[in-house]
């Protein structure tokens, strides 16, 4: 089973927005100096991911796109995974129903932050989607980002922005019902704790329950985000908050359905079809915990020091159906079974600190940020071995077959299989200076030290450290007011927790990312759009090959390849007028090198990386009715090329699936300016598809529909 470890650590800069000071003696003034304060470093974040600098999405030379609340609230985002479906460039590989990668410019995203501090998310798989509600915005760097965190590749960064108090007592509460027997609760409320709102707390909790389109499956999650912050002091701010999830299902799918049969052809399947048995599930438990304290130094520079704990748990009994050499095309069997029961848990803790501000030099201003940050993650994955010679591990019937087919394994005790520990350590420092008011440029460092020990139920063990050193630099012009162009280049280096065929840690990738591009605002600065060229070559990266079973378990292996990524993002993001909005993204990509697919006729080569669509787009316009400002409605949906990949074993013959569109809108109505009646469809035209060819998965959701009351107090 994939391990949730400590991959990557970064920090963002300091909050960005500095409070004045005075030389006023105590007064109501003074009050509200306080409440200046507070307000900045709450409320006025701007996105600080490629540097660490304080710079809006504008100054920053690298690709950058923005996922609101309003847009996930529209849209109906309750999920992670359904917020980054909305984003630029982000493909969300759905490869079973409790495992899911995100990827962008052809590559696995594996670096992930909560406030800009990097949190565990190994393997770039991340297990029952977490609820969306807790998070004010979705932040996507995309490409490399090494001077963020110290470590990546040429994929980017997701950057998860937690909800923060308010000023003013304000709350929410909102219900949903839709297909497959949805249903949802969930409640906001942010109010101050004192008379001057120096200090103030958020609550956030959510509930949610639903059957699926896929046989007999069903899944409920319950979300709890509780936060508080406030003034220290005339100068230094604290938050701090806790975040709770639960997130069981049953009849949950591992591994997805077999679509070749024994002649090379690919079958069709009804879209609830799924191998899972009656006992099978997979229940899972994320907590996460922060304290932060921001203190201003003077009027331009800040001192910010932050501690993040998060743990991870799960249980879970799944079942496997493979097919070592396709399906007979009339009686469709051919399938193996394997059973697997795998308890499994994770804590990591997170420690920085960062210095930043701003400083004069040869009459102008600039920029500077020095960092420390130190983290750790410890894992602990079991299973329970079983009698492998059981009807579990056989041929199974012909498929489509039901939940009571194949029966329940007696489980041995609870077994080791395998500990990884991991540490990094990091030093990092940028500076941005202004050579002219046109001409700026971003020198940056970041010195990583990565350790990683590990054991497993073999008795091998693995104990490695690395250092590595990460240059960063990027510069902009001011070709107008409105036009900026830039340029970037990151150093790429990644340690992989994927292991070869022998269960040996695959070597740390390397390589190196550019990027240039222009940056233009329009309509009086309310629309942005960015056209970006980017090319990467990671040598070393760990691509998966195949399963490998064993007796009592199995596991996925990889090898080492050189790849290259390179194309063109095209995005437009902001208003076109006072009551419309408009994002619209394109990906165009090619790819080079790494292992090309398998054939029958071994001259025949397919594409590198088949599963990754060369051609995406994605689109949310939403509108609002001026003769009638109660009424809004918006249109969105996403669109990628086709793709191609084959099934474990199965290579002589090649899964496809062609290019598709979905199409998704909703309509809303505010009955009163604080209670407001959404309708949502999802798949318009009930478009069929496999989902994903990662590692070959099963069908997307069919036509769905929600509607959802919202009360605003």
């Amino acid at each position: 089973m994939p391990s949730l470890s400590l991959l990557t650590l970064g920090l963002m800069a300091a909050l960005s927005a500095q409070a004045q000071t005075t030389d006023a003696p105590s007064s109501p003034e003074a009050v509200d100096l306080d409440k200046v304060l507070v307000i900045g470093q709450r409320a006025n974040r701007v996105s600080n991911g490629a540097t660490n600098l304080d710079l809006d999405i504008k100054e920053t030379p690298q690709s950058i796109s923005i996922v609101s609340k309003e847009q996930m609230d529209e849209f109906g985002a309750d999920s992670l995974n359904d917020a980054l479906r909305l984003a630029t460039g982000i493909q969300v590989e759905q490869t079973s129903t409790n495992s899911t990668q995100f990827l962008s410019r052809g590559f696995e995203i594996k670096n992930t932050q909560i406030d800009g501090v990097g949190l565990p998310n190994g393997w770039g798989v991340v297990t029952n989607a977490m609820d969306a509600y807790g998070f004010e915005k979705l932040e996507v760097i995309r490409g490399a980002n090494g001077l963020l965190t110290g470590v990546g590749n040429a994929s980017g960064t997701i950057n998860y922005v937690r909800k923060r108090p308010t000023n003013e007592a304000q709350g929410e509460v909102g219900i949903t019902v839709g297909s497959e027997n949805r249903r949802r609760l969930q409640a906001d409320y942010s109010t101050p704790f004192t008379e001057n709102g120096s200090w103030a707390g958020r609550v956030v909790a959510a509930r949610e329950e639903s059957d699926s389109y896929l046989r007999d499956f069903e899944s409920e999650r319950s979300y709890f985000y509780g936060v508080v912050d406030g003034q220290i002091g005339e100068n230094g701010a604290l938050a701090f908050g806790y975040s709770w999830q639960k997130a069981d299902t049953s009849n949950n799918m591992w591994g997805a359905l077999s679509f070749l049969d024994t002649n090379g052809n690919q079958i069709e399947w009804d879209r609830s079809a799924s191998p899972t048995q009656d006992w099978t599930y997979w229940n899972s438990t994320t907590e996460a915990g922060f304290i932060e304290y921001t203190h201003r130094l003077g009027d331009t520079w800040q001192l910010r020091a932050s501690y993040n704990h998060r743990s991870y748990e799960h249980d879970s009994k799944i079942f496997m159906a493979y097919s070592y050499a396709g399906l007979d095309p009339v009686t469709h069997e051919g399938l193996y079974g394997w059973a697997y029961k795998s308890p499994y848990e994770t804590k990591a803790d997170i420690w920085d600190v960062t210095l930043n501000g701003r400083f004069e030099l040869f009459g102008r201003e600039h920029e500077a940020m020095f960092g420390v940050s130190t983290g750790r993650s410890e894992g602990i994955d079991w299973y329970n071995p079983t009698d492998t010679t059981g009807p579990q591990f056989g041929l199974l019937p012909g498929f489509p077959f039901g939940g009571d087919a194949i029966p329940e394994p007696v489980w041995g005790e609870k077994t080791v299989y395998t500990t990884l520990n991991q540490r990094l350590t990091r030093v990092f420092g940028a500076t941005r200076l202004q050579f002219t008011d046109r001409f700026k440029t971003i020198l940056g460092f970041n010195w990583a030290e990565y350790q990683r020990d590990s054991t497993d139920n073999a008795g091998a063990t693995s104990d490695k450290t690395d250092r590595n050193f990460a240059p960063y630099a990027g510069v902009t012009f001011d070709f107008t007011d409105r036009v900026t162009g830039y340029a970037n280049y990151s150093y790429i280096y990644q340690p992989q927790d994927a292991v070869d065929y022998d269960r040996v840690y695959i070597e740390p990738s390397k390589g190196t990312n550019y990027e240039v591009g222009v940056k233009a605002e329009w309509f009086d600065s309310r629309l942005l759009t960015t056209l970006a060229w980017f090319t990467a070559k990671q040598d070393g990266l760990a691509t998966y090959v195949a399963t490998r079973f064993m007796e009592g378990y199995a596991y996925g292996y990889s090898r080492p390849d050189d790849v290259e990524s390179k194309g063109f993002e095209f995005e437009a993001t902001g208003k076109l007028g006072d009551n419309t909005s408009l994002l619209f993204g394109y990906t165009h990509l090619s790819m080079d090198g790494g292992p090309p697919l398998p054939a029958a006729d071994p001259d025949q080569t397919g594409p590198t990386y088949g599963w990754v669509p060369r051609r995406t787009a994605n689109l949310m316009l939403s509108t609002r009715l001026q003769s009638a400002p109660a009424l809004s409605f918006g249109v969105g949906g996403r669109w990628q090329s086709d793709i191609v990949n084959y099934e474990d074993y199965v290579k002589y013959a090649r899964v496809r699936q062609d290019g598709y569109a979905i199409l998704n809108a909703y309509m809303a109505w505010d009955i009163t300016p604080d209670l407001t009646l959404r309708a949502n469809v999802n798949n318009i035209t009930d478009k069929k598809y496999i989902q994903s060819l990662y590692s070959v998965s099963y069908y997307g959701a069919p036509r769905q529909y929600a509607v959802s009351l919202d009360w605003r107090f």
